[in-house]
C-alpha cells in the first residue's frame, strides 16, 4: 500500500475499533499528523487516564506505553514497535532503587516518568520535566532522592535550594550529548537569537540557554514570543509541531546530535499493523501496577 492508503486504513480501523492514537512530540512528522493527540509526557499521561477508547496505540517508547497501561488498566495498550526503548529508563532498576533508598533513610523518592513500572512502584511520586519543580516544592520532605535523570535532578536542585536533592547517575543519551561549546558557536553565528533547551541537557548547556523547559513549555514559549527565530535544544521531532503552529517563524536545531533513534523507529506501517493485528500489547504485573499507579496518580493530582 502507498502512504495515502495506509493513512486511510489507519483512520478506518481507528473508528472500527474505537482506538486512540497518542504520539510524543519526538515522533516523525507522519506519525504526529495521524495521531489523535500529540504532546509531552504529562499531556500524554493525562490523555491516557481520561480516554474512553477501547485501544490505545502509543507512538513513543516503552515506558510511555507502560504508563498508559498503568493509568488505563482496562484498556488494551499497544506499542507499535516492541523494541522502542529508553536508555535512561534502563539506567536504574527496582533493586538498585531499593539499595539507593536504604543508603538514604527518611528521604522521599521522586521518580522521573522516564522510568520502568517497577521503578515507579518503588517511588513516592512521579514527575515530568514540566511539573517537577511544582511537585517537588509541594513535598514536605526536605530530602529528595531523584531518579533516574541527574541533569533534571540538578536543574531542580538549583531552583529549590531549600531541598536536598540527591540525583541518580542516569541521563538521556540524546540531550546529554549536547555540549556548551555548541551554544557558544551558535551565539557567534546567530547573534541574539534565543536558545531554548530541555532540562535533560547538561548543566553547562542549561546555564547558557535563554529559556529552559519541557517540550510543551518550549512550544508555549515560542507561541507567545514576538521573536521570529529560535534555536531549539531538544529532540528534533519538536520542530514539526513548532513549524506547523508558527509558519512565519524560523527554527534551527542547536545540535545535530539531538536525534532520539528509539523515537524515530515507529512508522505508519507499524501503526497500521498495530491496529490491524492488535499485537505487541503492553502488560504490567498487577502488584507492580497498583504501586506504580499510586505514584503516577499522585503526580496527576499535584500537577
Amino acid at each position: 500500500m502507498d502512504e495515502l492508503m495506509i493513512i486511510n486504513e489507519i483512520n478506518r480501523l481507528k473508528i472500527e475499533k474505537r482506538a486512540l492514537i497518542l504520539a510524543h512530540n519526538y515522533q516523525i512528522p507522519e506519525i504526529q499528523d495521524i495521531a489523535d493527540y500529540v504532546g509531552d509526557s504529562l499531556g500524554l499521561s493525562r490523555k491516557a487516564s481520561e480516554t474512553d477508547a477501547n485501544i490505545i496505540v502509543f507512538c513513543g517508547v516503552h515506558f510511555m506505553a507502560e504508563s498508559a497501561k498503568i493509568l488505563s488498566p482496562n484498556k488494551k495498550v499497544i506499542l507499535p514497535v516492541a523494541d522502542a526503548g529508553c536508555p535512561m529508563a534502563d539506567m536504574i532498576d527496582a533493586e538498585q532503587l531499593r539499595s539507593f533508598k536504604e543508603e538514604h533513610n527518611y528521604a522521599s523518592v521522586v521518580c522521573y516518568v522516564n522510568s520502568s513500572a517497577e521503578v515507579k512502584a518503588e517511588s513516592d511520586v512521579c514527575v515530568t520535566s514540566s511539573n517537577a519543580l511544582k511537585i517537588i516544592k509541594s513535598l514536605e520532605s526536605k530530602k529528595i532522592l531523584f531518579v533516574p535523570d541527574q541533569n533534571l535532578g540538578n536543574y531542580v536542585s538549583k531552583r529549590i535550594p531549600e531541598k536536598e536533592i540527591i540525583p541518580w547517575d542516569g541521563f538521556c543519551i540524546t540531550h546529554h550529548r549536547v555540549r556548551h561549546n555548541e551554544i557558544d558557536m551558535v551565539r557567534k553565528h546567530r547573534g541574539e537569537t534565543k536558545i531554548l533547551v530541555h532540562p535533560e541537557c547538561n548543566p553547562s548547556v542549561v546555564d547558557k540557554a535563554d529559556f529552559v523547559g519541557s517540550t510543551s513549555e518550549i512550544i508555549g514559549y515560542v507561541k507567545k514570543s514576538n521573536d521570529k527565530e529560535f534555536i531549539i535544544g531538544t529532540e528534533m521531532g519538536i520542530l514539526h509541531t513548532l513549524r506547523k503552529q508558527n509558519p512565519h517563524k524560523k527554527f534551527y536545531l542547536l545540535s545535530p546530535s539531538l536525534v532520539c533513534y528509539n523515537m524515530k523507529k515507529t512508522s505508519l506501517e507499524d501503526v497500521y499493523r498495530a491496529l490491524r493485528d492488535e499485537e505487541k500489547e503492553i502488560n504490567v504485573n498487577k502488584e507492580v501496577m497498583v504501586k506504580a499507579h499510586r505514584a503516577l496518580k499522585r503526580m496527576l493530582d499535584l500537577s
